[in-house]
């Protein structure tokens, strides 16, 4: 069944309709989807147009590539091949180290500071002739001789950097009560007389001078150089990175705590280490280096009230008496096995020498009074 409209009627819907299209909302919408490219006949290429646009990479300004990563990058890579160029191994103990400075330039330092401290201690030197300087001359020389053997056998197994020094040794004995010996690169040797107190014999004497001539031979003073080197240029980058200084304020210390501290005593059991292979093989009874540091020991225990008690091992540059006495124990079954080597007969031949060489000193020493 067909009905008939009236045309006015038909009008009357079709702005029926159109009204109810542009309502408000239907605006609001219309105009949201338009603005967003989300009408019917957009939303396809809008989907494209976004699909594209999240599978292209933005490329970083020229500023940011050039001015920044391309140095850092290039710093990084110079900085790990001169660490790794500059890496040194210790004679007989392998250890491995960084180790930036020349045999040359350390022993133009050390020239430098001996002429320094002769100046500053001429007057309290003793006579090349006096007693104590014959003496520490005396076996000085044997351990000096000791030391080019040591490098002749070891220093092949640790590359070309840890040749010693061509420069003779010097040996110069202040007058002193404090109880210290001392090496400078250059091969330059420093006796305070106050050491005396605790080394009653040339055997107790050659431990200690054992003990500074291996200092020498790690080259543990250009080690300590480059490595405040490397601690200063990390300290500056602190401050570039916090330039309120709150960074460098917790850095300095920490290092210091838990690298130059520890860094420290473990040279100084290094040095105790070749020292006892440097005097046994000269012919030193290695027993007497335990003598020395138990006298020390003693007597810095008797000396120390609660307010002059000695700072824990932890904060010290140098390992406890402790420290040292066990690592001695450990190390003495090597250390005479040397000594009595060929049966003793090497030894036994070379300290009737030194027995001589004492009683002839002695004889001078005598006349010269």
């Amino acid at each position: 069944m067909i009905s008939l409209l009236h045309p006015q009627s038909v009008i009357l819907r079709l702005h029926t309709l159109k009204f109810r299209a542009l309502t408000p909302r239907n605006l609001l919408s219309n105009a949201n989807q338009r603005r967003f490219g989300l009408t019917r006949r957009h939303r396809s290429d809008g989907r494209k147009h976004s699909s594209k646009s999240n599978n292209t990479n933005n490329p970083l300004p020229p500023y940011v590539t050039y001015g920044f990563i391309l140095p850092t990058a290039g710093l990084t890579v110079a900085s790990v091949y001169a660490y790794y160029s500059c890496l040194d191994f210790v004679p007989f103990t392998h250890r491995r180290r960084f180790l930036a400075t020349s045999q040359a330039w350390e022993a133009h330092e050390g020239h430098q500071q001996y002429k320094a401290l002769l100046q500053r201690h001429k007057n309290d030197i003793l006579p090349e002739n006096h007693r104590a300087s014959v003496t520490v001359r005396r076996v000085g020389s044997r351990i000096a001789k000791s030391a080019e053997e040591f490098m002749k056998r070891y220093d092949a197994e640790s590359g070309p950097h840890s040749d010693m020094s061509d420069s003779p040794y010097t040996y110069t004995v202040i007058r002193s009560d404090e109880a210290n010996a001392f090496v400078l690169p250059g091969n330059h040797v420093f006796v305070l007389t106050g050491l005396f107190r605790y080394c009653h014999n040339e055997d107790e004497l050659a431990s200690i001078l054992g003990h500074e001539m291996a200092h020498n031979i790690a080259r543990h003073a250009g080690e300590r150089i480059s490595d405040s080197l490397v601690m200063t240029m990390l300290s500056r980058l602190t401050l570039l990175i916090d330039p309120s200084g709150f960074l460098f304020s917790i850095f300095v210390p920490a290092q210091t705590l838990l690298y130059s501290l520890p860094h420290s005593r473990e040279h100084e059991v290094e040095a105790d280490k070749i020292g006892l292979v440097l005097a046994s093989e000269a012919c030193y009874d290695p027993r007497s280096a335990k003598q020395v540091f138990s006298r020390m020991k003693d007597d810095t225990e008797r000396g120390s009230g609660r307010n002059n008690a000695p700072p824990p091992e932890f904060i010290s540059t140098h390992p406890g008496y402790d420290t040292r006495l066990n690592h001695f124990d450990e190390w003495m079954p090597d250390a005479m096995e040397r000594f009595n080597e060929d049966g003793g007969m090497k030894c036994r031949n070379i300290r009737d020498e030194m027995t001589r060489a004492r009683r002839l000193a002695a004889a001078k020493a005598d006349l010269n009074q």
